[in-house]
């Protein structure tokens, strides 16, 4: 081998030598992980995303709203890797479009409708209660009832008492469970349905009665990935670990995955 053909070895083998150990040196890349999540869930979700960040070194970015704005969305194309809804319905219409990863799919939270008021109330018997006299003449605020998930479940627990002819007219409808609070909260409205992990999110409203869980579906979040990508995985897994379901439970849902 001659003098030019050693040196331009040894020139390559040391270009390939430096670029091996930069890529050693180099930290791996964390991913970015979108999440569509029930606008209920902002506060236990937003802790949540905070653990897992820490954790495992992903970036998650969250879009709050309601169930059905958002599997809307999803099924348009939003770029979206995680979605965490307040009902089964609109997790079954995404399968049905073949827009998420039904092997994917788990049952994750829980929770339970409750009346609320702006000013303190003596506790109130959900199935003795006339809610049009109590309203007297004021409105209730309610997520939109035949699409949002706290709608629909409110609607269906005031059909059981069978006065929901009388409350229709008076029903502030919303976009969100959030909105709904928020009317209740700023006094917009004197009493509002909401879940009861809203009612503890805000000082400023109260629980005028608690909804029996018998007088409307089973409120479950259905969690599904849309992506395969390893961070969509990784937080899939991460919300059924130890340390989520304590955040969850500490704002008050009920965890359904053992």
């Amino acid at each position: 081998m001659t003098g030019n053909k050693i040196t331009s070895f040894f020139r390559g083998w040391l270009a390939g030598l430096a670029a091996l150990v930069f890529l050693l040196a180099s930290p791996v890349r964390a991913d970015d992980v979108t999440v569509f999540a029930a606008a209920s869930l902002k506060n236990a979700l937003d802790e949540a995303v905070a653990g897992f960040e820490a954790e495992t070194g992903h970036k998650a970015t969250v879009s709050y709203a309601g169930s059905s704005a958002l599997a809307r969305q999803i099924e348009l194309g939003a770029p979206a890797d995680v979605f965490v809804s307040a009902n089964s319905d609109w997790v079954d219409y995404l399968e049905g479009k073949g827009a998420v990863r039904a092997d994917t799919r788990i049952n994750l939270l829980g929770n339970q409708l409750v009346l609320i008021s702006h000013t303190p109330q003596a506790a109130l018997d959900w199935k003795a209660i006339d809610l049009a006299t109590l309203m007297d003449g004021g409105r209730l605020a309610m997520a939109m009832v035949q699409s949002v998930p706290a709608g629909i479940y409110g609607k269906a627990a005031i059909e059981n008492l069978g006065q929901w002819d009388e409350i229709a007219p008076l029903a502030a409808q919303v976009d969100n469970v959030r909105a709904a609070l928020a009317l209740v909260a700023l006094g917009e409205t004197p009493f509002g349905i909401v879940y009861a992990t809203d009612a503890l999110a805000d000082p400023r409203v109260h629980i005028a009665a608690r909804i029996p869980g018998d007088s409307h579906p089973a409120i479950q979040y259905p969690a599904v990935a849309i992506t395969t990508e390893d961070a969509t995985i990784t937080l899939m897994t991460y919300l059924q670990g130890a340390q989520a379901k304590s955040i969850f439970e500490k704002y008050g849902f009920s965890v359904l995955v053992e």
